[in-house]
């Protein structure tokens, strides 16, 4: 899904640089505000895991192959505009570094990648804390449709962009891309509940205000005894 220079138009890549702009810009306001001895770590840690997985690819139908994108993971552990900050740094490094994306297609990359995962994600999150029980499995199924949706919305960005710009074809190359990506929006969500299936498992606090409000205890009550 990593758009490669050359690939887009003067004014989308321009446009969609302005746009992840924007989207890192609200992310390190709120991240003025919320960072502390708990989030400062956990964001490091994430985008070191992202930057991780991403660098490793699984086959998929048709020798075509797929990677880690980590969107709807981020989105989980520090909501979705810390998401933003995490994967756009991620997603600067293998461009700057790795040259892993074109520089002049950053901002599509970021906006494709990242930005339009983790709203997605976070939107759904938020729309099923108001309609379903706040338990595991459904924080696990929760999570696992936002890590589908956060591959196929993004592949279906980056679609957009290259037909935009005039590369290729809308109707030629938003099939391609949805066929592939529907599959890899598969792994994806696997990896996604498996990684927070273990955290549940061992540190649910690091879920934070996302994680499922499980039912308090029954307070017990101790009555007088006769005298």
């Amino acid at each position: 899904m990593h758009i490669p220079d050359g690939f887009l138009s003067g004014e989308v890549s321009a446009g969609t640089a302005v746009v992840a702009a924007g989207a890192v810009g609200i992310a390190l306001h709120r991240a003025g505000s919320r960072l502390d001895d708990r989030l400062v770590p956990l964001l490091g840690v994430t985008g070191a895991f992202v930057f991780a997985a991403q660098m490793l690819n699984f086959p998929v139908a048709g020798g075509t192959s797929g990677h880690f994108l980590g969107a709807a993971l981020a989105t989980m552990l520090l909501g979705p505009w810390l998401a933003c900050l995490v994967l756009a740094v991620v997603l600067a490094t293998q461009s700057f570094v790795f040259a892993d994306g074109g520089v002049s297609a950053l901002g599509a990359n970021v906006v494709n990648m990242g930005v339009i995962g983790a709203l997605v994600t976070g939107g759904l999150m938020l729309a099923a804390r108001r309609v379903l029980p706040r338990r595991r499995g459904v924080l696990l199924a929760v999570a696992g449709a936002g890590a589908w949706l956060a591959v196929v919305a993004g592949a279906a960005g980056t679609a957009v962009c290259l037909a935009v710009s005039g590369t290729v074809a809308l109707g030629t190359v938003l099939p391609a891309m949805l066929a592939v990506h529907v599959a890899i929006g598969a792994g994806e969500a696997v990896i996604t509940v498996a990684a927070l299936s273990a955290l549940m498992a061992t540190r649910p606090d690091l879920i934070g205000a996302w994680a499922p409000r499980e039912p308090a205890p029954p307070r017990i009550v101790a009555l007088p005894q006769e005298a």
